[in-house]
Formats: structure tokens, C-alpha cells, sequence
């Protein structure tokens, strides 16, 4: 195995975990979301990375584009929930557990009602962890409509969660 090699196989490593994040957040399901990680890899593994490309940014942009393919390879979509049950630690409540449950129940109801291009956003930079700049480049669009559309989305998430200020 050539150097190149090995660095490409440790941007691999260093990336799929934010990678599977934002995958997760797209698929709703943890099963699909493994698939389009693993196809992510694939392709970068078969057809490899422009030069000059981050990996991460690469990655993202790839499991993006594999999903919206995938989207419209289906006639319908299938809507799979994720299974959001909270793991019970022995200093938690029953009330306790049942309050975040419905937050998260919330939160996700919230986030599948909201447009796509706000969901993505949302998606990369919350959930991802992605700077604006980064979320930006994956979704081919100027940082400030990544701004805008992170504020719009943190908004509409607020309110329909009951925590708008």
C-alpha cells in the first residue's frame, strides 16, 4: 500500500464519523444511514478525490448527492422513523424519560416538516458539526443563504418544539 493510499484510507477514517451523522440526519434510519455511508466510501474508494478537495467536504457533498438519487430512484419514499428511545440510566425518572421523549418526538416531527433546503442546512452545521464556510461548499451556496436558512430553520424548529423565545 503506497502513502497516498494510507492518507486516503486515514481521511476516510477521520471523516466517515461526522459523515454517518449527517447521513443519519437524511435518512431518519440507522440501517439506510450505514448503506449510504458505505456507498459514500465506495465511491471515494473507486473513483477517488479531486485533487485539491477536502475529504470531509467531499464526503458530505457524496452521501448528499447518493441520497437525492436514491430519493429519486424511489417513486415513493418511504418514510422510516428512527428509533429515538432514550438508553434509562438508574438516576433518570419516569417523568424525566418521558419529557425528553416527547421533545425528541417533537424535534423530529419538526425537522421532517421543514423544507429540505432548510433541513440540510440544519443537518451539516447542527448536527454535523460544520462550519458555515464548510456547509456552505457542500451546498453549492453563498454562506450567507447558509446563514439565513440556519436561522430560518432554527426558528421554525423553535416554535414547533414550544421553545421559541
Amino acid at each position: 500500500m503506497t502513502a497516498s493510499k494510507d492518507d486516503l484510507h486515514l481521511a476516510i477514517l477521520d471523516a466517515a464519523p461526522h459523515v454517518r451523522r449527517f447521513a443519519f440526519s437524511l435518512c431518519r434510519d440507522a440501517a439506510e444511514a450505514d448503506d449510504l455511508v458505505q456507498t459514500t466510501i465506495e465511491r471515494v474508494l473507486s473513483k477517488g478525490v479531486p485533487e485539491g478537495t477536502d475529504m470531509k467536504r467531499w464526503m458530505f457533498r457524496l452521501c448528499r448527492n447518493l441520497w437525492i438519487d436514491g430519493l429519486r430512484a424511489r417513486s415513493v419514499r418511504t418514510e422510516a422513523l428512527p428509533d429515538l428511545s432514550l438508553a434509562a440510566t438508574e438516576s433518570s425518572s419516569a417523568e424525566t424519560e418521558a419529557a425528553d421523549r416527547m421533545m425528541l418526538s417533537r424535534t423530529e416531527a419538526a425537522m421532517q416538516a421543514m423544507p429540505a433546503a432548510y433541513r440540510d442546512v440544519l443537518a451539516l452545521v447542527a448536527v454535523g458539526g460544520s462550519s458555515y464556510k464548510e456547509a456552505s461548499d457542500i451546498l453549492e451556496v453563498p454562506v450567507g443563504t447558509v446563514m439565513s436558512r440556519l436561522a430560518r430553520a432554527r426558528a421554525m424548529l423553535a416554535d414547533a418544539t414550544g421553545y421559541a423565545a
